[in-house]
């Protein structure tokens, strides 16, 4: 007779198992309260931010852009920043840009990471030519912006392998090192477009929902084996690096775009704090997820009010 068995039929193991279930209960709803009161008491207190000198970061798209902004700040936190670009002038002259600051050191490697063989090639330099990379930054990426029925199937597929399957080729080129040497720190950048759904944008966000779903899957692997590698997630709202060409928005002073610079120093703050996700700027997030528990016509409803979206690119 199994346990289960056993204990249907004892009418003490039964009360044991209903006392221990309501202990869990009330305990599970005490640390619940407690956390949520830690995370409320967090808004008012400035977090303490991680040294991060002599990290080695590793950023992709980083010829211009956020990217250009994440090397050149990183670099001047003191970190050995690897700057990793399909295009070989933009990428020299941001480490140019960075190694000017005299703070850390910047390296080039010219690479298409949508390319799974060249990924892992440049990894093997990389490791030989600088080192360990403790920190990623799965920055690149493309928006075209069209309805669904005017993009052709070879645009949608490189939306999806610049903005999804290239994090599949890091991750499997430097993760595994990071598991051996049990410390290391993954960011990757979606969007707000992760987060809300918009027109001329259905490839873009469905992307960008797959990265924000592929980071939570991956944060309960590691958590589940216990493996002390941490994730940041980044939602930028719209931001000025020449991807978003036809911004629309009823309130542009309070919602304009952001800049590379601004988008770029909130990310690093995210990851210093050592927070699992971010929408930039935070109040974003915090309405989404208020206007989430309401019926979807008055999503819409809302929406519509601040006709905030993306445009057709010109042709």
């Amino acid at each position: 007779m199994t346990d289960n068995q056993n204990a249907s039929h004892n009418p003490a193991l039964r009360l044991y198992s209903a006392f221990t279930l309501i202990a869990d209960i009330i305990g599970l709803l005490l640390k619940f309260i407690l956390e949520i009161i830690y995370s409320f008491m967090k808004l008012f207190v400035k977090a303490e931010l991680k040294d991060l000198s002599g990290e080695v970061v590793l950023v992709t798209g980083a010829g211009h852009g956020i990217g250009r902004e994440l090397a050149l700040q990183y670099t001047d936190l003191g970190c050995e920043v690897v700057c990793l670009d399909i295009n070989e002038t933009n990428n020299a002259e941001t480490a140019e840009m960075a190694n000017a600051l005299k703070r850390g050191r910047a390296y080039t490697f010219t690479c298409d990471v949508t390319d799974r063989d060249q990924v892992l090639e440049v990894a093997n330099r990389i490791r030989l030519q600088v080192g360990h990379v403790s920190v990623i930054v799965n920055n690149a990426g493309i928006m075209p912006s069209r309805p669904l029925w005017e993009q052709k199937h070879q645009e949608i597929r490189k939306v999806f392998d610049v903005n999804v399957m290239a994090h599949f080729w890091i991750f499997e080129a430097f993760l595994p090192q990071m598991i051996e040497k049990n410390r290391g720190h993954l960011v990757s950048i979606s969007s707000v477009a992760g987060l809300i759904g918009a027109a001329n944008l259905v490839p873009y966000c469905a992307s960008k929902f797959a990265v924000r779903g592929m980071m939570e899957a991956l944060f309960e692997e590691l958590r589940e084996n216990k493996i002390p590698i941490k994730l940041t997630v980044a939602y930028p709202y719209m931001v000025d690096t020449g991807l978003c060409k036809s911004p629309k928005m009823r309130f542009p002073s309070a919602m304009a775009l952001l800049t590379p610079k601004a988008a770029a120093t909130s990310i690093i703050e995210a990851h210093r704090q050592g927070l699992v996700e971010a929408t930039i700027p935070r109040y974003i997030g915090y309405l989404n997820r208020f206007f989430r528990n309401y019926p979807v016509n008055c999503q819409l409803m809302v929406k519509d009010f601040f006709e905030t979206g993306v445009g057709i690119d010109d042709q």
